[in-house]
């Protein structure tokens, strides 16, 4: 069986289960089984044991505003800072930000977002720069979050761990903290790990020469990146990261560029997969 972990914009399989971790990790695995099972071209399979669940370490409760979505223009000042440098990873595409406020700044890639890539790559952004604030600035919920990751894989003892998006860079510290946890094989899809002046450089271990490394513990490293997915920057990790055996370039939608849906459904994990499959 196989253990997933999850990317960004989940909190809200902790609310509609009623503050359950448990409750949202097993509602995501029925979709996560769905997904998969499109891509391999199979029906009703189980494939995944767990899916391992951190977002609510990230993401405190709000009994007095169920739901919220933090708009970029709202975001508080480390996620506005996280925005800042992953706009300057676009390479071109959104010119001319010397001297802009971070709010400005805020509003100005929501608009180019939203004109160039439309309402999805808008609600990424809304998610994605706050949680990748929130687990990046340490303390309690970095730790707490690795932690759960780390408890999953070591309950289920998978062969095989899939992480998406936010959820690869947790899982990397998490195999890191716990060199005992053994994967035969780690798949990353969609993975920022590499994306300069926001993850890279802040990951721990930290990335000695400018390389980071493999987890001791994970026999393979395969990862897959959609060409059109702005969390994958840059989508091939070989050149940062020694021991990441592929990069796999995959063309899953040109709107609904980063979702796992897609990635897992695109199928083009399967090779990968099939000698796991019973």
């Amino acid at each position: 069986m196989i253990v997933g972990v999850h990317g960004i914009g989940k909190y809200r399989y902790y609310e509609d289960a009623g503050g359950s971790p448990g409750g949202a990790a097993e509602a995501m695995r029925v979709k996560w089984n769905r997904y998969l099972g499109r891509g391999l071209g199979r029906e009703n399979g189980e494939y995944f044991s767990e899916i391992a669940y951190y977002a609510h370490h990230l993401r405190p409760a709000d009994p007095e505003r169920p739901g919220r979505r933090t708009t970029a223009g709202q975001m508080e000042t480390p996620a506005r800072l996280v925005l800042a440098d992953w706009a300057a990873q676009l390479d071109g595409r959104l010119r001319g930000l010397a001297g802009e406020t971070l709010t400005g700044l805020a509003h100005r890639l929501a608009g180019w977002l939203l004109d160039s890539l439309g309402p999805h790559a808008v609600r990424f952004a809304e998610d994605f720069c706050p949680e990748v604030a929130a687990y990046l600035g340490g303390g309690a919920p970095r730790s707490r979050a690795r932690d759960a990751v780390a408890d999953t894989i070591r309950r289920r003892a998978p062969r095989v761990v899939i992480a998406h998006s936010l959820g690869s860079v947790v899982t990397y510290e998490a195999l890191w903290a716990q060199p005992e946890l053994t994967v035969d094989l780690l798949i990353t899809l969609g993975s920022p790990l590499g994306m300069r002046d926001v993850v890279f450089e802040r990951l721990l271990p930290a990335p000695a020469n400018g390389r980071g490394a493999r987890p001791p513990g994970v026999g393979r490293w395969i990862n897959v990146a959609d060409k059109d997915d702005i969390a994958a920057i840059p989508p091939d990790l070989r050149g940062c990261f020694e021991g990441v055996e592929l990069d796999v370039t995959c063309n899953i939608d040109p709107l609904d560029f980063h979702t796992v849906r897609n990635y897992l459904g695109c199928g083009a994990i399967n090779d990968f997969l099939q000698p796991y499959m019973s």
